[in-house]
């Protein structure tokens, strides 16, 4: 069973940043696509970018669109960052790294598109 691990959260105030990384236990995991989510207390997990192992095609939702970059290791797409520039308090939550083996970009925002889920790592913004 693979199993992805994130890396890189922490506690910063407004403005700052970070990095995250996500990494498949197997090198020879090959997602089509491998994608953040993130859930802040007392709200349902959402999506927030995505990257197809075309390394081209990158996903991102509206509210961090210019803040974020989301960037892959290698060509086998098991590797994955996600630069968080210009934190904000609004930020803060578990982000989970996910991944499928599903060729379809169609539903790249949606939960149920990944069989693959890491446990989450805490980010932290102060105002």
């Amino acid at each position: 069973q693979v199993h992805l691990v994130e890396s890189g959260g922490g506690l910063v105030q407004f403005g700052e940043s970070l990095r995250l990384s996500c990494a498949a236990s197997e090198h020879s995991f090959e997602p089509y696509t491998m994608a953040w989510f993130r859930q802040a207390p007392g709200k349902e997990r959402e999506f927030v970018s995505a990257f197809y192992r075309d390394g081209r095609t990158v996903y991102y939702a509206e509210s961090v669109k210019g803040r974020f970059t989301i960037s892959s290791a290698d060509t086998k797409n098991s590797v994955v960052y996600l630069q968080m520039n210009i934190l904000k308090p609004e930020d803060t939550a578990v982000y989970y790294c996910a991944a499928t083996l599903a060729q379809s970009r169609q539903n790249v925002r949606e939960e149920l598109s990944y069989d693959f889920w890491g446990q989450g790592t805490q980010v932290t913004v102060s105002s």
